[in-house]
């Protein structure tokens, strides 16, 4: 039997692999489940072992969430003797990175789904569920946290085996912070989960699931191999560029690269061809060899859809450069990133991206100012429009500056179907958040006697900015949310325009419903007015749909005191200097130019998502 841990000199007996990823919501305790099996396994001595060993990237270790999927190679001897090769897939838990784990679990025949025992349920760990059924994965139900006072081990047990259609006895308890209980879900592995099947002597076939830009060694490819074998020298094509490159390295993670031979049907590995352009790497394409190479591509995944769209600029416009090749790089790490150049009068040239999410718009802006040394500017997030003129044609909009004039017919926003879960004796509060965020109640069903699921349909607008925030607060942070979307829908949707002494600044108009269009206009004018500084001259800041002006501020100009030098004397004097005064700032406002410093689109853009709940 090949020693699971060692470097491989071949590729390892189908039989005995077996492949499986650890889903459950936001700190239920995956990472540190990931940890202990680290440790049980022995692939991680006592002396480097630290926690959350998988979550790489500073950021994730200070949020204390994952945002990246990691694979880990574990060798596994069970109560039988024999040796398993384990290949196990940490995931994300939050719902922007939902597409991080559907990869995952293409590359998997099993699942461990991991419930936190003092909290039960909550509307990820649902969604995740119905991700892995869809992948006819084996599910392992584990309750995690057992030792804790709050612990309801029995009632959550109920709840899991009712949803799955398991007995409560079937559900494994485990403290993934003590060790406890950790050998027996390894075990369930083991006898559980299908040893994956494939042609070994086929065409080579692996899938990749991530990928990664190592700024010494290139991309590093990391594949799920289905059929045949791939070894190290040996020449492979990407089936849908067609590109063709050298294995410079072949090998698995354990919990560090180990380079092997080659790896065969079943295993999970990396591959690194020494290629620097990252889009010669495309995640869920197809590696073949390429003498005798298969004809047939593997399925790939549904590309991810970009929720949300804003506006990263530099604040230096000398870094325009500097970001364009920092957005190429974090591309190839995170598949669901689309960008594209676009300018602003107010920011100059920048890139309109587009995310799943407001975190992942936040994880993907903190990387770039980390990992690139870029100082950013974001604009207010917009989602993506659909409108429709009277002559028919259409126009897509994904920034509002993009929103035609004319006669518009129907503007259709995307929707979305929410599933919130929370203790029963909140169901006002949630319906009341809903109903004010134009949500339609689809249905509504116990889980036990005192928790809900309701669903809803809802507009993504509504949700992108601070729904979250509002959801957790009125519910003292024990609602959970996760959401899908579902098409879209015709609504009243207007452009609201923020103009500086009679020029519109693009870089503040938003596209909001018609009821909220006022509460936005007076809320931006108010802010504005706090954070622009004083001119020589007055300075009206107006919000207007279209040509109608709907809120008014006004920057009261900085006066001299010309009468300062004037002792007594006769009044006309005083009144003639007070008429130059006054013809100097006529003919200033006429010629004048309102500069808006940069830290008031700081200020302002970075407070806008509240701006239209919470009107002044």
């Amino acid at each position: 039997m090949a020693n699971a841990n060692a470097p491989v000199a071949g590729s390892t007996d189908p039989s005995v692999i077996r492949n499986f990823c650890i889903i459950a919501h936001i700190d239920h305790g995956k990472s540190t489940l990931a940890d202990r099996m680290l440790q049980v396994t022995g692939v991680v001595d006592g002396r480097q072992m630290r926690a959350q060993y998988l979550d790489r990237m500073d950021i994730e270790r200070e949020r204390g969430i994952t945002i990246k999927s990691q694979a880990v190679r574990l060798p596994f001897t069970s109560v039988d003797g024999t040796t398993y090769v384990l290949n196990m897939i940490d995931t994300p838990g939050h719902v922007d990175f939902t597409y991080e784990v559907s990869r995952s679990l293409a590359a998997c025949e099993g699942a461990v789904l991991l419930v936190d025992a003092a909290q039960g349920i909550e509307a990820q760990t649902l969604a995740n569920l119905y991700l892995a059924l869809e992948n006819d994965l084996a599910i392992i139900p584990v309750l995690n946290k057992i030792d804790l006072p709050a612990a309801q081990p029995d009632k959550y047990a109920a709840e899991l085996a009712r949803i799955i259609g398991c007995d409560p006895d079937d559900v494994l308890r485990v403290s993934a912070k003590s060790g406890l209980g950790v050998d027996a879900v390894l075990e369930a592995v083991v006898t559980q989960v299908p040893a994956p099947v494939g042609d070994a002597d086929g065409p080579a076939r692996a899938i990749i699931f991530d990928s990664v830009y190592d700024s010494y060694r290139g991309v590093v490819t990391y594949v799920r191999v289905i059929d045949g074998h791939l070894s190290t020298r040996e020449r492979i094509a990407m089936m849908s560029t067609g590109a063709v490159h050298e294995m410079l390295e072949v090998g698995v993670i354990s919990p560090e690269p180990v380079p092997s031979a080659g790896i065969g049907v079943g295993e999970v590995g990396y591959l690194i061809t020494g290629v620097k352009d990252v889009r010669q790497s495309r995640v869920g394409d197809t590696v073949t060899s390429q003498r005798h190479g298969a004809t047939e591509a593997l399925g790939g995944y549904r590309d991810p859809k970009p929720m949300v769209f804003s506006g990263l600029y530099p604040l230096d416009g000398s870094d325009y450069p500097e970001l364009r090749d920092a957005l190429e790089k974090l591309q190839l790490n995170d598949a669901a990133l689309v960008y594209e150049p676009e300018t602003s009068v107010a920011l100059g040239f920048g890139f309109r991206c587009g995310f799943l999410g407001l975190l992942h718009l936040e994880i993907v802006r903190e990387r770039l100012e980390r990992e690139f040394n870029l100082d950013l500017i974001s604009t207010a997030p917009t989602v993506n429009y659909r409108v429709v003129m009277d002559d028919g044609s259409e126009v897509r909009v994904t920034n509002p500056s993009e929103f035609p004039g004319g006669k518009i017919a129907e503007v259709y926003e995307p929707m979305v179907r929410a599933t919130v879960l929370a203790p029963s004796e909140y169901i006002g509060s949630i319906m009341e958040l809903c109903q004010t965020r134009r949500g339609n109640l689809l249905g509504m069903d116990y889980l036990s006697e005192d928790r809900v699921e309701l669903r809803y349909t809802l507009p993504l607008a509504e949700i992108v900015f601070d729904f979250f925030d509002a959801l957790k607060s009125k519910t003292r942070g024990y609602a959970s949310l996760d959401y899908e979307p579902t098409g879209e829908l015709a609504s009243e949707l207007v452009k609201v325009d923020i103009l500086l002494h009679g020029e519109a600044v693009d870089a503040f108009s938003s596209i909001v419903h018609k009821d909220k269009a006022y509460a936005y206009g007076v809320s931006m004018a108010g802010k504005l007015r706090e954070l622009i500084p004083r001119q020589q001259f007055e300075v009206p800041i107006q919000a207007a749909i279209g040509a109608r002006v709907i809120a008014r501020e006004t920057i009261r100009a900085i006066r001299k005191d010309v009468l300062a030098k004037c002792y007594g004397g006769d009044i006309t004097r005083k009144r003639k200097l007070l008429e130059k005064q006054k013809e100097g700032k006529k003919r200033m406002k006429m010629v004048g130019r309102v500069e808006v410093p940069q830290e008031a689109f700081i200020a302002a853009l970075s407070t806008d998502e509240s701006a239209v709940a919470k009107p002044k």
